[in-house]
C-alpha cells in the first residue's frame, strides 16, 4: 500500500505515478485476442467449440450450446423468496431509473421555414457479456440487460461462460426477470467475436456490452466499429474521500469493497486526518482476515492501494479530478458543498451512509462505469448505449430560397461543383 502526503516534497512525482500506473492488459494480450478473433470468423462455430473445450473445460455439443428458458424460469422459481425479491427489487429500481434517460424526439420548423428534427431508435439487437469465471454477477445482468429493453431493443442476447459446463443459478434467474430472449453457453474473447460477426448458429448483434476480464474487454475493442460497444474497461476503482467523523470500519469495508474484485482493483482513501489514516490502515488489515475473498483483496491493496494525506478535504478535489475514479464516495459533512468541485468521475455517493456498494446492486443508476481514468471522456452505460439518433430535415420551395444560396458558395469553394448544382438546380426551377 502506497502512502502519500501532499505537504511532502516529492508528492507531485508521486502522485503523477500513481495516476499514470498501468494495471490493465499487456501488448500479448491484443495478440492473442486478434488470433482468436479471426479464427472465429474464418471457423465460426468450431472455433468457438474449440476456444470452450481449451479454457472453459466443456465440450459445446455435448453441455449443449444454448441454455433454454425453460432452465432459467426453473433457476428463478429455486430462489429462496428473500433472494428472488431482492432481484426484482433491483430490477424494478434500475428500469425506473433508466426509463428517465429515455430521450425525446424533436421536430421543428426554424425561422427560414427549415422542418429540422431528430428520431431516436433502439437498435435492432444487442449483446450482453456476463462474467462466469473468477466470479458470477447476476447484478450485471440486470445492469445491462435491463437498460436495453427500456431502450426497446426487440433482440437481446446473453453470452456467459459456464466452467465445466455449469451455469451459475443466480444469473440464470437474473437473465429471466430482466427479459433475455437468448443465452449462449460461451464466454472470452471468442463469445465476443460470435456475437460481433456471428456464426453458423448465432446471428450477429449491433451493440455489444457488459464487463469482463483484460480478453474481454481487448476483444470488445477490436471489434468496435463492426458493432458499438459502451466501453473498455480495465480494473475496478474506488476513491473515498472522508473525514475523521467517520467510523474507521465503514471507510475500510469500503475501499475493500473494490479491492476484493480482482489482484489489478484500486482503492485510494484521501483524508486530511493522519490518525484517522491510521486507523482505516489498521481496520483494512483486520478486515482482510476475515473476507473468503481475502486473498484477492491483500494482493490488490498491497500492490495498488493508497492512502493520501491532504491538508484540508478541499485540496483533494483536483487530485480526485486527476485520477477521474470510476467511483467516488465523498463520506463528509456537507458532500453538495464538494461535488460541483468533481469534474470527473463515473458514479458519485454522497455521504456517510452512501457506501458505493448499495450502487452496486439496488440503487438504481448503473453500476458498469468508466476505468482507467475513462471517466475523463466517457460516461456509465444507459439506454442511450443501445439507440442511435436519425436526423431529418424538409424545405420547400421558400425555405430553399431561403439558405440554399449559402450552400451553393460554400460547395463552390470547396471545390464541389456537383454539390453545387444539386442546390443550384432547384433555386433556378424555383426562380
Amino acid at each position: 500500500m502506497i502512502r502519500l502526503n501532499a505537504s511532502d516534497p516529492g508528492f507531485g512525482h508521486a502522485f503523477n505515478e500513481l495516476v499514470n500506473a498501468r494495471r490493465e492488459a499487456e501488448p500479448q494480450v491484443a495478440r492473442d485476442v486478434r488470433m482468436i478473433i479471426e479464427a472465429v470468423r474464418q471457423d465460426g462455430d468450431n472455433a468457438v467449440q474449440a476456444f470452450t473445450d481449451k479454457f472453459d473445460g466443456h465440450d459445446l455439443d455435448a453441455s449443449g450450446w444454448r441454455i433454454e428458458q425453460a432452465e432459467c424460469e426453473a433457476a428463478l422459481d429455486g430462489l429462496e423468496p428473500g433472494l428472488r425479491a431482492a432481484l426484482e427489487l433491483a430490477r424494478d429500481r434500475i428500469a425506473a431509473y433508466h426509463e428517465k434517460q429515455c430521450p425525446a424526439d424533436s421536430d421543428d420548423t426554424d425561422d427560414a421555414g427549415v422542418r429540422l428534427g431528430a428520431r431516436w431508435r433502439a437498435v435492432d439487437s444487442a449483446g450482453i457479456y456476463v462474467p462466469g469465471g473468477r466470479a458470477a454477477y447476476p447484478s450485471s445482468v440486470l445492469m445491462n440487460a435491463v437498460p436495453a429493453k427500456v431502450a426497446g431493443v426487440r433482440r437481446l442476447v446473453m453470452v456467459t461462460p459456464t466452467p465445466k459446463g455449469e451455469a451459475n443459478p443466480l444469473v440464470l434467474a437474473a437473465a429471466r426477470i430482466a427479459g433475455v430472449d437468448e443465452i449462449w453457453r460461451i464466454g472470452g474473447a471468442q463469445a465476443i467475436a460470435a456475437i460481433a460477426y456471428g456464426t453458423e448458429r448465432i446471428d450477429a448483434v449491433d451493440v455489444v456490452t457488459g464487463p469482463g476480464n483484460a480478453w474481454v474487454a481487448e476483444a470488445k475493442r477490436q471489434v468496435y466499429g463492426v458493432v458499438g460497444i459502451d466501453m473498455v474497461a480495465g480494473p475496478s476503482e474506488i476513491v473515498v474521500v472522508a473525514d475523521a467523523k467517520n467510523d474507521p470500519d465503514w471507510i475500510a469495508a469500503d475501499l475493500l469493497s473494490q479491492s476484493e474484485h480482482d489482484p489489478t482493483s484500486q482503492s485510494i482513501l484521501f483524508t486530511d486526518d493522519a490518525a484517522f489514516a491510521d486507523a482505516v490502515s489498521a481496520a483494512i488489515d483486520l478486515q482482510i482476515g476475515t473476507l473468503a475473498t481475502k486473498d484477492v483483496a491483500r494482493a490488490s491493496w498491497d500492490a495498488n492501494g493508497a492512502i493520501v494525506l491532504v491538508p484540508d478535504l478541499a485540496a483533494a478535489c483536483p487530485l480526485v479530478n486527476r485520477l477521474a475514479p470510476e467511483h467516488l464516495e465523498l463520506a463528509i459533512d456537507d458532500p453538495d458543498q464538494m461535488f460541483p468541485l468533481i469534474h470527473h468521475a463515473g458514479s458519485v455517493f454522497l455521504g456517510r451512509h452512501t457506501p458505493e456498494a448499495v450502487g452496486d446492486y439496488v440503487a438504481g443508476p448503473n453500476h458498469v462505469l468508466p476505468t482507467g481514468r475513462r471517466a475523463r471522456f466517457a460516461s456509465g452505460l444507459s439506454v442511450l448505449d443501445f439507440m442511435k439518433r436519425t436526423s431529418f430535415l424538409a424545405l420547400d420551395g421558400e425555405a430553399l430560397a431561403a439558405i440554399g444560396p449559402a450552400a451553393v458558395a460554400l460547395a463552390e469553394a470547396e471545390g464541389l461543383p456537383a454539390h453545387a448544382k444539386s442546390v443550384a438546380l432547384r433555386l433556378a426551377r424555383a426562380g
